[in-house]
């Protein structure tokens, strides 16, 4: 066994270094040591990163929600101005660690500090978890695709607020991950605020028990109308062809029966019906119950011309849900959030099994980027 001496702030460290060779300026890796090119030092890749606390973190017993990471200024690379290649090259090679143990645990992360300023930069973030993109079919927000496998968020209107749910919940295949990336700090408001699913489930459970009863028996069944073209004035405002990638009525219609959506079509759009679907999920790797629905976002938000939110959401047995108890499902939502000012050059990484989010009016600019992915 080698050791490679790591100076840093007048202070030396050894290191153990299987193998070391470094003539090519190339990343050189074995038994969990990082190398990375121009570095002359070798540390093992958590070092790359730091756990800070801000004010706006909540904690549940052993969870800390959300974990906040920063560049290490004791670690190799980050000590002075990390680069983009450094912390790409880091995610990929402590991908377990960021992913298997710290989202697993939180539920969410925030990559803050790190160089990352344009869509391209995000999408090489995005690319080294290595995660399998998922194609936005079946979504209700307009979005317009940016770069690689980024798109913008949703594009309505910045004095609507969107409503707390999980992404893609009222289709059968949603995304596992989701990525949000602040290109643009909003002027004020803004946020993206999130919240722990179980908790959510832990608190209706507990106040609620009856209701309850009847969502995990009978699921959601929810209905919404869509133009032709998306309509940038709504938050679900994704005409039928956005939402199924195609001009060809029958291929929309091939589709929406993949996901088990049924299809009325209009003379300027179409109405769609989804359900019953499951409101209430058992979160396997974490075995616990999860508030897995977009109830309180389409009792309260999915609201436009062609929409009438009261009648956008039903029990799956098609009885009207109790506007009392999803207003006070709203206000659990609220007390049990977590809302994070943007600031420009953040990344954040949700669980969408284990958290909801939504996001506040702002006043311009503001450009937040998001990735949907397996």
């Amino acid at each position: 066994m080698m050791y490679v001496l790591c100076s840093m702030y007048n202070a030396c460290m050894l290191y153990p270094c299987p193998s070391i060779k470094n003539n090519s300026g190339k990343i050189k890796k074995k038994e969990g040591i990082f190398r990375h090119r121009n570095l002359s030092t070798i540390m093992p890749a958590q070092n790359l990163f730091k756990e800070v606390e801000i004010p706006q973190q909540k904690n549940y017993e052993e969870i800390v929600f959300p974990k906040v990471i920063t560049p290490n200024p004791d670690g190799v690379g980050f000590d002075e101005s990390p680069s983009l290649s450094l912390l790409t090259d880091a995610i990929k090679e402590n991908k377990p660690w960021l992913v298997d143990s710290l989202l697993y645990q939180s539920g969410a992360l925030v990559f803050r500090g790190f160089p990352v300023t344009s869509a391209s930069d995000f999408n090489n973030v995005v690319e080294a978890f290595g995660f399998e993109e998922l194609p936005y079919v079946g979504g209700a927000a307009p979005r317009t695709n940016v770069v690689g496998r980024v798109f913008t968020a949703n594009e309505s209107p910045p004095d609507q607020k969107i409503p707390f749910h999980h992404e893609m919940a009222q289709v059968p295949e949603y995304p596992a991950k989701l990525f949000f990336f602040c290109e643009v700090e909003p002027g004020t408001g803004g946020e993206t605020p999130i919240v722990l699913s179980h908790i959510v489930y832990e608190r209706m459970k507990e106040k609620h028990p009856e209701f309850v009863e009847k969502l995990e028996e009978h699921g959601l069944i929810y209905i919404r109308v869509l133009g032709e073209e998306d309509d940038p004035s709504s938050p679900i405002g994704r005409g039928w062809k956005s939402t199924f990638l195609t001009k060809d009525k029958s291929v929309a219609e091939e589709r929406a029966a993949k996901l088990g959506m049924k299809l009325e079509w209009t003379d300027d759009g179409v109405k769609t019906t989804m359900g019953p679907i499951p409101a209430i999920k058992f979160d396997k790797t974490r075995e616990r119950k999860i508030w897995f629905n977009s109830m309180v976002a389409a009792y309260t938000g999915w609201e436009d011309k062609r929409n009438d939110p009261v009648k956008a959401v039903t029990f799956g047995d098609g009885a009207p849900l109790p506007a009392h108890i999803i207003y006070d499902c709203l206000r659990i939502l609220d007390e049990e959030s977590v809302a994070i000012p943007w600031q420009k050059g953040d990344v954040l990484l949700i669980d969408n099994l284990a958290v909801l989010h939504s996001r506040r009016p702002f006043n311009p600019p503001r450009r937040i980027l998001a990735s949907l992915c397996k």
